[in-house]
Parts: structure tokens; C-alpha cells; sequence
């Protein structure tokens, strides 16, 4: 049995992966730092002070963590505003299953990120809780934002599902103890081994439906 819902939003809800990687490979670059391909999939899940802290560390951007995080949190607040990438369906999903499910979000995004993103969207309404990563001790592939999501929901993980599409999501909630739907980043998708972990694989946000979820 299914009590709640726990959706990702980055690459899920909404079409940001490559933009994480366009602002932070520009940043790196004007700061010294030495970009790699592997980057971008390196960072996918990672919390801010994980990721700012690789991208001083690894990349070489020359400020300190807590500076990369503030310019990158605000270059993507500025694509926000000006256009913000909700995939298509996702708010039909989210409504859909919010008719039958208190709802959960966890994300790797920083908590002005994620505020702003819904407020624009107009999903604030649909969402009991909300956490970042930032508010947990670990980031994603670590199962620490899942496990803070269903706590404030009030359900034990196992009668939790999560919605993911990316390696690292799928691993974290893997990890802790959730039903995990798997809707591959068209982008970044997870390999073989990964998609292995999910209980269920989708095509689409389209795809995802109550029975899906819990069949």
C-alpha cells in the first residue's frame, strides 16, 4: 500500500539538467576552473556544499564554495524568471496524483530554487513538504533527502513511492526503502544497472498515473 508520493524536480518537472551544466561549465570557465564532461554527471544529485565544493576543489573555480553557490543560485533564479523549463506534463501529473496522494518533493536544488520553481509553476498548492538536500546531512545518491521527506509526511519509507529520472535519484530512493518510479532524463539517462533498481519504468510524465505508481 502507497500512503504518500515523493517527486525530484530537476530533470523531472522541470528541463534544468543542462542548465545546471550550461551555468556552472560558464561560471567555471570565467573563474579559472577546468571544466571536464564528466562533471556535470559527477555533481547530478549532489547538495549545494557538495557541489560548490567540488567545483572549488575538482573544476578549480577559484572562490570559496559558499561564493560559486550564491552566483550559480542566481544565474538560475535569472533563467527562472525569464522562462521558466517545465516539462511538459508535469503539472497534469502532479495534480493527478495529488487527487489521491499527500505529495512530497526532494531535491538536489537549493531551497530558493525550489520555492521559486513552484511559485511560478503554481504547484506550491499540491505539495505538503518540500525539502532540499541542503537541509540534510548528505546529499543524493544518499538516501538522507528521502528519508527527511517521508519523516515530515508522516508515512514509514516503505509505503512511500518516489518519482526519479536520474542515476543518483533513483539510488537514493532506493536506499531509503522507497517504491521507486523511474522516468529516465532524456539527457542524462541512467544506464541498465540503474533503471535495475526501479520498481517501475515510464516513458513519460504522461505515463505516470495512480496505477502506475501503485498498481
Amino acid at each position: 500500500m502507497i500512503d504518500a508520493v515523493v517527486f525530484d524536480l530537476d530533470g523531472l518537472l522541470l528541463d534544468t539538467e543542462q542548465l545546471w551544466d550550461e551555468v556552472r561549465e560558464e561560471l567555471a570557465r570565467e573563474r579559472g576552473g577546468c571544466w571536464s564532461e564528466r562533471a556535470q554527471a559527477d555533481m547530478m544529485g549532489m547538495s549545494s556544499p557538495e557541489w560548490s565544493r567540488y567545483m572549488h576543489d575538482v573544476v578549480g573555480v577559484r572562490e570559496s564554495p559558499d561564493e560559486i553557490a550564491e552566483e550559480v543560485v542566481r544565474c538560475m533564479e535569472a533563467h527562472y524568471r525569464e522562462r521558466l523549463p517545465l516539462i511538459s506534463g508535469a503539472r497534469e501529473a502532479v495534480e493527478l496524483l495529488a487527487a489521491r496522494w499527500p505529495l512530497g518533493l526532494a531535491s538536489s536544488s537549493n531551497r530558493p530554487l525550489i520555492d521559486l520553481a513552484l511559485e511560478l509553476s503554481g504547484l506550491v498548492p499540491f505539495f505538503a513538504v518540500t525539502v532540499s538536500s541542503e537541509e540534510v546531512a548528505r546529499g543524493k545518491p544518499a538516501p538522507d533527502v528521502y528519508l527527511e521527506a517521508v519523516r515530515r509526511l508522516g508515512v514509514e519509507p516503505a509505503r512511500a513511492a518516489a518519482v526519479e529520472d536520474s542515476g543518483n535519484g533513483i539510488r537514493s530512493a532506493h536506499a531509503a526503502g522507497l517504491r521507486v518510479v523511474a522516468i529516465p532524463n532524456a539527457h542524462f539517462p541512467p544506464d541498465e544497472e540503474l533503471l535495475a533498481l526501479a520498481d517501475v519504468v515510464l516513458d513519460s510524465l504522461t505515463d505516470l498515473t495512480p496505477g502506475s505508481v501503485a498498481p
